[in-house]
């Protein structure tokens, strides 16, 4: 082994000890990248004048409008949240299934597929589904460690249902991959994996997990009614429209937004936007008894909808009236913005979401110059080599790499594995025959969903235990999330054999 195959070695070794250590992700993927930079440099192992390409990189990364989808995502599940629009879900719900053994338990994972799809962010849902529910499921004698579970694994369907974070900054990592494995292998018009595919294929892979979920409080429910029982005051006259009410705006709201991802309508990019909007006109409803600016936006926009199937809308009078629906829609909007400001959500909404992207974006900056140095160092040849070698060829190396990601989540979150372990198995893995870029990044995001459940440091229990009540331990939360990563590590499985799950759909919307 060569020497700076050797330091490319130390500095992996280097970046994960100093993570389990504490220290922050983004200044150590950078400050001890810059550090072996400096050393190969000097002991003769890497030109430092490859560092150059670092403002370009960062620059690409600035610059890409599928990454710009993030932030857009998570300002409209930030304001679903801070609107309580999710809190009245989850409360309607909760009474109309309550009456079934394990039935609370069954509405807190049907809400958390809708609170997934409309958040997409693992953090908000597990405080809004923890506060709600958790307190309701103990008064009414459900064992606290079926009710840990259930609130954590119901959280993490937030980063394997579209438009999941993960899965956009994750399409984006393997897109990059899989051109740069079919340039390697001397294809000079690669094809491109985009952030509509990992929608489209995570969807059947997801609803399955949630089947899972629910099959699992079942057999509880059989076996150990006492573990799960009724709510004995549920129900309540009108209780059926007053689920309706809840629930038709926001289910609107999603199959707005993944619908026009799916069927190709829009980029993820422009449905966030619109989910954007979409959640700020929700907020606005439930902020003031005036609906006019809402009806004002709904009507501009189906106008322009009418407009546009009718009129060339670049040009002549298409342009003009096309140009006066806007103008309406933009006064409807800030309209609603005034009345969103004005209930105290949206100053919370954007510091959020500020926060959040931030802390993306800059773990992404750090990540780019450790792949760098890791390339520069002759590190993604090192990984290609050794996976090729491996036994049992193509499957082999996938298994190897989800073995290694599954023990990486133990220590790492999942955007620190995309950021740093994605770009550097990915290509290799690509470059071999039969392996579908698709399905390895469903298989990939559900691997990288169990790392919000990991001992010791998931994000998801340590956001369960801010917020769950006193009674229940930290004891309740680790035994009861183990179900739960079984079921998940099931579903790995049942992907490994059964591919379709993930590419029929995209197959379906897309070709090829």
């Amino acid at each position: 082994m060569q020497l700076p195959e050797v330091l490319a070695i130390l500095m992996v070794l280097a970046v994960c000890s100093l993570l389990m250590a504490g220290y922050p992700v983004a200044l150590t993927l950078g400050g001890v990248s810059l550090a072996f930079a400096i050393l190969a440099h000097t002991l003769g192992a890497m030109d430092i004048a490859l560092l150059g390409a670092l403002p370009q990189r960062i620059f690409g990364v600035m610059t890409n409008t599928v990454l710009l989808a993030i932030p857009l995502f998570i300002f409209m599940g930030v304001m679903l949240e801070r609107s309580r629009i999710a809190e009245n879900l989850l409360e309607t719900m909760g009474r109309l299934f309550g009456t079934l053994p394990g039935g609370l338990g069954i509405s807190v994972v049907l809400v958390g597929v809708l609170l997934a799809a409309a958040k997409g962010v693992v953090g908000a849902t597990v405080v809004t589904i923890a506060l709600i529910t958790l307190p309701t499921m103990l008064r009414h004698g459900y064992d606290k460690r079926i009710a840990a579970g259930t609130v954590a694994a119901t959280a993490t369907l937030a980063q394997i249902l579209p438009p999941a974070t993960v899965l956009v900054l994750l399409g984006d990592q393997l897109n990059n991959s899989f051109q740069a494995a079919q340039l390697a292998k001397g294809i000079f018009a690669p094809e491109s994996v985009s952030v509509s595919d990992l929608f489209a294929g995570a969807l059947l892979p997801g609803l399955t997990l949630v089947a899972l979920y629910i099959l699992f409080l079942v057999a509880v429910a059989f076996l150990r009614p006492a573990a799960v029982p009724p709510i004995s005051d549920a129900g309540g006259e009108g209780l059926f429209a007053r689920v309706l009410k809840a629930m038709v705006a926001p289910v609107l709201l999603i199959i707005v937004v993944l619908g026009s991802i799916l069927i190709g309508l829009a980029t993820p990019t422009e449905a966030a936007a619109v989910g954007a909007v979409g959640a700020v006109l929700l907020a606005a409803l439930r902020a003031q008894r005036t609906h006019w600016p809402v009806a004002l936006c709904l009507g501009a926009f189906a106008l322009l909808m009418l407009l546009r199937a009718a009129l060339d809308l670049h040009v002549g009078i298409g342009f003009a009236l096309a140009l006066a629906v806007m103008a309406a829609f933009a006064l409807g909007l800030l309209f609603a913005l005034r009345a969103v400001h004005r209930a105290g959500y949206l100053a919370a909404t954007t510091t959020k979401t500020a926060q959040m992207t931030s802390m993306i974006f800059t773990i992404l900056i750090g990540a780019t110059l450790f792949s760098l140095v890791f390339r520069g160092l002759g590190g993604d040849d090192m990984v290609h080599r050794a996976l090729a070698s491996l036994p049992g060829g193509a499957a082999g190396a996938i298994l190897t790499v989800m073995l290694a990601m599954f023990l990486l989540g133990f220590v790492m979150d999942a955007f620190e594995i995309i950021f740093v372990v994605v770009p550097i198995v990915a290509p290799p893995l690509l470059q071999m025959e039969g392996v579908n870029p698709v399905w390895l990044g469903i298989m990939m995001a559900v691997n990288l969903q169990t790392s919000y459940m990991h001992p010791p440091l998931g994000p998801t229990l340590f956001f369960l235990r801010a917020v769950a009540p006193p009674e229940i331990t930290t004891r309740h939360i680790y035994v009861g999330i183990i179900p739960f990563v079984l079921i998940q590590l099931a579903m790995l499985v049942v992907l490994w054999f059964v591919p379709g799950l993930a590419t029929g759909l995209p197959r379906m919307l897309y070709g090829g």
